[in-house]
């Protein structure tokens, strides 16, 4: 790189509940190259025998009437067994994340403690504590019997007490979390005995949306699309953090997280990466710049591509690394020791301000590549779109069609598939305990950097390299992505 001186089911337009229309987003990635998962996988599989893709994943996109039905399939089914009302059987699914084979185990043993741990029936010794009375224990006013309403608990409360307890709960989000208003009693409410004190349409129809967001997000096997004002829920077999992409809004997200797709790092270290990198964003502020110094002369340079071999050229030429500005000639066998932290071995006898500087060290080793990842990929995507204008131009000017130069695009799209699965080794590798698995981890990351890297040069020259040799990149590339998520990826 030179350099200049000076980041399944059908589509419906019916209308459909938002679980998510009060909810803020986040903007998208602008430096993304859209659907890069989809269309290069036979241009790789094809050149071997290995076409196993970890990152494989079964899912189906349902609209809200399609997700509506689902759910009440299994609170019918349910109901029918257990012999209660289908609002309470929504309860105890919501309670077992709608695992119904456990609830129907659960329900052989000990029906009676079945509906007690899913909080729709109290325990024998506090329903025995409850005394019969005329009067609300809220507002204290004597009432008619017939105005009093109680859950299975036997807690009276007048209806006009109920009905503020209601509508405040709604308007505040609140869905199946309603409960009763007695000290210290969790008993939900069945939504059959909330409806009726809800006083306009407006408020019942917020109660079933909040509903809705409740049971999909209880349920083991349903996620609700994050994309703004998107009603999607999407539906996997088996949970698992893996890709999946909303066929309506297009939105990309890891299943079980419901943020962006990490792989190989888990989700619970990468809120944890990505917390430690708000908190230290101030910290890291320095190696956001654009700019280094060139190792040869001093003279300012600024990356003009996603690639991190760079070749300056003046009066001179100099050819390295952005990342640890070592000699490139040589770089190619000392990948390893550019992507891999060195710990101190020592550390742990020294003082306690020795440890703190070299855990800010270690930070922002793991940190500026992780940040210099992201900022090849947003110049990659700028490739992308060059890359499609000069096919476009060729497809214009009878110089082939469009099917002729595809390649290059997949060519590209690979780049940005394969770079974003560097970029979050860095997390994972951050928080990895030393040891061989470590070891091993980050030579692979290493061998994986080190193919992008000749992918990324490829790529930004195509017109340098025939056909073959672009395509060969692309499968070494590929195969050393999924090597590395097929050892590492958090099943």
């Amino acid at each position: 790189m030179s350099v200049d001186m000076n980041s399944q089911g059908s589509d419906s337009n019916e209308e459909d509940y938002d679980p998510n229309c009060e909810e803020e987003e986040e903007d998208e990635d602008p430096g993304d190259i859209e659907d890069y998962y989809d269309g290069v996988a036979n241009d790789v599989e094809q050149q071997g025998a290995d076409a196993f893709d970890p990152e494989e994943y079964q899912f189906t996109c349902l609209t809200y009437k399609e997700s509506e039905s689902t759910l009440n399939e299994h609170m019918a089914s349910l109901a029918a067994t257990l012999k209660v009302s289908h609002a309470v059987a929504k309860l105890v699914l919501v309670s077992f994340h709608w695992q119904i084979s456990e609830i129907l185990e659960r329900h052989k043993s000990n029906a009676a403690q079945l509906l007690v741990e899913a909080r729709v029936q109290p325990t024998s010794s506090k329903h025995a504590m409850v005394h019969s009375s005329h009067h609300c224990a809220v507002c204290m006013q004597f009432v008619r019997k017939e105005n009093l309403l109680s859950l299975a608990c036997q807690h009276q409360f007048c209806r006009s007490c109920w009905e503020q307890h209601c509508t405040v709960l709604v308007k505040d989000g609140v869905g199946v979390g309603v409960s009763c208003m007695a000290q210290d009693c969790l008993l939900r409410t069945p939504e059959d005995f909330v409806f009726p004190l809800l006083p306009s349409e407006e408020l019942k129809d917020k109660y079933r949306r909040y509903l809705f967001r409740d049971y999909v997000e209880s349920h083991y096997q349903l996620q609700l699309c994050p994309g703004a004002d998107c009603p999607m829920v999407i539906q996997v077999q088996e949970p698992k953090a893996r890709r999946v992409q909303c066929n309506r809004c297009n939105e990309v997200f890891c299943f079980k997280c419901r943020q962006m797709y990490h792989a190989p790092t888990d989700c619970a270290t990468i809120r944890k990466w990505l917390t430690k990198c708000a908190d230290d964003s101030e910290t890291a502020n320095y190696i956001s710049a654009h700019t280094k110094d060139c190792p040869k002369c001093n003279i300012c340079i600024e990356k003009n591509g996603g690639c991190n071999h760079m070749w300056v050229f003046l009066l001179f030429s100099a050819d390295f690394c952005w990342m640890c500005l070592g000699d490139w000639k040589t770089h190619g066998s000392e990948y390893y020791e550019c992507s891999r932290y060195k710990e101190n071995p020592d550390i742990v006898n020294q003082s306690q301000q020795a440890q703190a500087r070299e855990a800010l060290k270690k930070y922002l080793f793991y940190f500026e590549r992780w940040e210099n990842h992201n900022k090849s990929l947003q110049l990659e995507a700028q490739t992308y779109q060059r890359i499609q204008e000069k096919i476009q131009e060729r497809v214009m000017n009878n110089l082939g069609t469009w099917i002729d130069w595809q390649y290059l695009q997949n060519a590209a799209k690979l780049l940005a598939k394969c770079r974003y699965t560097l970029q979050y080794t860095y997390p994972y590798a951050y928080y990895m305990e030393s040891g061989p698995r470590k070891k091993l981890f980050e030579y692979q990351q290493a061998q994986l950097e080190a193919e992008i890297e000749n992918l990324s040069w490829k790529v930004e020259r195509a017109d340098s390299y025939d056909r073959g040799d672009l395509e060969n990149q692309m499968h070494i590339a590929e195969q050393r992505r999924r090597t590395l998520l097929k050892d590492f990826h958090d099943t």
